[in-house]
Parts: structure tokens; C-alpha cells; sequence
């Protein structure tokens, strides 16, 4: 095959695995609870298409060529990790499972289900969104930890842990009953934007990975806001998810320049998404349950609201922030209220906000030093200043931001 086809059939691989990773981990583990035997025979299928695909051709059915491959990959596993006693029920099961397999193209899309099922309430409340952005989306370990501010190796541990629990601890591999679901919600709901973020993150303007990851979260949530309509939580992620992806185009210049918020080019905007965020957002206060997700999308509709006005009104963002910090007093929500509390009555006021937030907890968060050094350089503290860019500059993973803060610094 010529380096062009070649090219082809692994961007078909790519895509099929993004696409079909969180259903066939779901159909694989279904019965038998072992999704890390689940996940390593569908890795093993994966290896297994790069080196028949590129020759034989991409298959008609591609996920039922996959899960036939990791069904078979998934028995030889069994076998080899257990006893030959206690893995039989298990191999028998495969054994039926497969004599029933139908290989059509209605394939079941499970992911959020596999949701639900990963915030099981006997799983650590700490791993359900890692194990949903991993078991669900097919995330690497490193970008997940990238997310929660760790090492990929702690988080790879903590995510095998987590794994062997659902196995050797029994826990039900099901959907919860309807009246289990909304004590899981949350859980979802984090996963669901924390898939959102890590997107918004990788696609720098120009990433298709990133873009698309972005796009998969956003499904997942209009799913689930249509499993759950009456949930407030759920139209206020929509509602956030929306008014950011309306902004795409205006983050980066022709030339790939990074654009702040504040400077974007309204025109660019699209105004039917902000409109549909707009809605979401006010059929979610009818409920008159505030939430995180609700306030956050708010403080974005103010933002939203320079498209008509010419103005940004900072002293309403600072009082959504601090709604939202007796909610959910985060890094980030501090972080963001300091910028907008400086916007409304003054940079010395939001670097006392800054000073309150303890120097172990923001030694690895960006934001946080990024806002400190503009804050530093407006009060004219020069030398405190270019540390806080260095620093801001040093944890900057987008070429983009860095190259954008080093023009700031000077």
C-alpha cells in the first residue's frame, strides 16, 4: 500500500477507535465487570487492525471487526490471567456471548450509560471522572492527569486500582435504575465538561483531535439532557459548553495568534449558539436550583453580552464568581473571580484576593500566575511581575498562550 493509503487506514483506525472505544468497552465488560481486561483486549485489537488493515483493507464493519478481535483477545486474556478453575464461568460466558454476536451496523452507542455505571457509588468518588474520561472517551492516562494537576503515573495507578476494584469487588456492571440516577448526576456531569475542557485545551485553534473531543462532549450532554430534561445542572452544562464553542472561531488569529476573551472579535461569534445557550440557561433558572454549572454559564452569558452592548459588566461576573465560590470554591473560581474583582474596582484588589490563596495549592496552575503577573505588572511591580510570567510562561503547554505572555511580559 503507498504511504498515502497507508496514511488513510490509520486515520480510519483513529477515528473508529475515538468513536467506538467507550461502546465496546461497555459491550466487552458488560457481564463479565473486568473493564481492564476489557480495555487491554481492545488494545490488543487496535494493534491488531494497524497491522491487518493497511494490507487487507479497512473492513466493511469495522467496530464488529474490532469487537469480534477483542472478544477472542479478551478469552486468551482470561485464560492466561486466572485460574483455569475460577475463569471458566467467565470464558463460557464469552463463548455464548460470541455464538450470539449478530456483526450488523446497528451497534448500540453505550457511552452514557458507561457513564452512570462508572460512578458507581462503591468506586471512589475521586475516580469517577477519571475513570469515565478513560473507560468512556479512550483518554490516555497523561492527559487525564494533565486535567487534575498530578503525575500520568500516579494516575495511572489510581485508574488501575479503580479497575481491579470494579473486578474483584463484584460492583454491578449495570445501569443504575432511574431512580439511582440523579445521585450519580454529578459525576457525569463533571466528566462530561472535564472531556470539554481537555478539547478545548489540545485544540489550540488548529488541533482535529481536540476539536472533536470538544464535539463528542457537547453530544453527550444534549443526550443527556434529553435523558434528564428537568435537571437544572444539565441544561446549565449545555448552556456553558455552548456559549464557549460559540467563541472558536475568535481564540486564534489568521495566523494562529492567541486571542483573550476580552479582545475577541464579536463578529465572529455565533450568535445562534449563544442564543441557544441563552435559552438553556433561563429554562434552567425556572427550577430555582443554582448550581455550579449554571453560575458558570451565566458569568460566560455576561461575557456573551459584549456582542450587543460594545461593554463587558465585570461587577456582574464578580458576583456570579462569588456565588459560585460558595459553591464550588475551586482554584479556578477563585482564580477567576481575583481577574474580574480587579476588572470592577482595581488590580490591587484582586491581588489581595490572589494573596489568600495558599502557594502549594497554585504551584502547578497556570491560570493563577498568569493572572498574578498581569495584575503585578498594572500596580507597576516590575521585578514580582516577570517572576509571575516566568512562571505563568513555564507551565504553558499551547505555543500560542506562551508566545502571547511572553509579548505581554516584555
Amino acid at each position: 500500500m503507498s504511504g498515502s493509503g497507508q496514511e488513510s487506514t490509520h486515520r480510519a483506525i483513529e477515528r473508529v477507535a475515538r468513536e467506538s472505544y467507550g461502546r465496546l468497552v461497555a459491550y466487552l465488560s458488560s457481564n463479565t465487570r473486568d473493564v481492564a481486561s476489557a480495555e487491554d483486549a481492545l488494545s490488543n485489537a487496535l494493534v491488531a487492525a494497524l497491522t491487518t488493515w493497511p494490507t487487507d483493507g479497512v473492513p466493511q464493519n469495522p467496530e464488529a471487526w474490532l469487537l469480534t478481535t477483542a472478544r477472542r483477545s479478551f478469552i486468551d486474556l482470561v485464560r492466561h490471567q486466572r485460574v483455569a478453575l475460577a475463569s471458566e464461568p467467565t470464558l463460557q460466558l464469552m463463548r455464548e456471548e460470541r455464538e450470539e454476536m449478530t456483526l450488523s451496523t446497528e451497534f448500540p452507542d453505550e457511552r452514557l450509560k458507561l457513564l452512570f455505571v462508572c460512578a458507581h457509588p462503591a468506586i471512589d468518588p475521586s475516580m469517577h471522572t477519571p475513570l469515565m474520561l478513560q473507560t468512556v472517551l479512550g483518554l490516555d492516562a497523561a492527559r487525564i492527569a494533565g486535567a487534575f494537576l498530578i503525575s500520568p503515573k500516579t494516575m495511572g495507578q489510581r485508574l488501575v486500582r479503580a479497575k481491579t476494584k470494579i473486578r474483584d469487588g463484584g460492583i454491578q456492571f449495570e445501569v443504575p435504575q432511574e431512580g439511582e440516577l440523579p445521585q450519580r448526576l454529578d459525576a457525569v456531569i463533571e466528566a462530561i465538561y472535564a472531556a470539554f475542557g481537555i478539547g478545548w485545551d489540545d485544540m489550540a485553534g488548529v488541533d482535529q483531535s481536540g476539536r472533536e473531543l470538544a464535539d463528542e462532549s457537547i453530544w453527550l450532554a444534549r443526550v443527556l439532557l434529553q435523558l434528564m430534561p428537568s435537571e437544572a445542572e444539565v441544561r446549565g452544562l449545555v448552556a456553558l459548553m455552548l456559549h464557549c464553542e460559540a467563541r472558536r472561531p475568535a481564540r486564534r488569529g489568521a495566523d494562529g495568534r492567541y486571542i483573550p476573551l476580552s479582545e475577541q472579535d464579536t463578529k465572529q461569534w455565533s450568535l445562534p449558539l449563544i442564543k441557544e445557550a441563552e435559552r438553556h440557561l433561563a429554562e434552567a433558572f425556572k427550577y430555582g436550583r443554582s448550581g455550579r454549572f449554571q453560575l458558570e454559564a451565566a458569568i460566560q452569558s455576561v461575557h456573551a453580552e459584549r456582542a450587543r452592548s460594545g461593554r463587558i459588566d465585570w461587577p456582574a461576573i464578580a458576583i456570579f464568581y462569588e456565588q459560585l465560590i460558595r459553591i464550588s470554591p475551586t482554584l479556578g473560581s477563585r482564580t477567576g473571580y481575583a481577574a474580574a474583582i480587579a476588572e470592577a474596582n482595581g488590580p490591587e484588589v484582586g491581588l489581595a484576593v490572589l494573596d489568600a490563596i495558599a502557594l502549594d495549592d497554585v504551584s502547578g496552575y497556570q491560570p493563577y500566575w498568569a493572572v498574578r503577573a498581569h495584575l503585578l505588572q498594572k500596580l507597576g511591580n516590575k521585578p514580582e511581575a516577570l517572576d509571575a510570567y516566568n512562571r505563568a510562561i513555564g507551565l504553558t503547554a499551547d505555543p500560542a498562550v506562551r508566545q502571547f505572555l511572553l509579548q505581554k511580559r516584555g
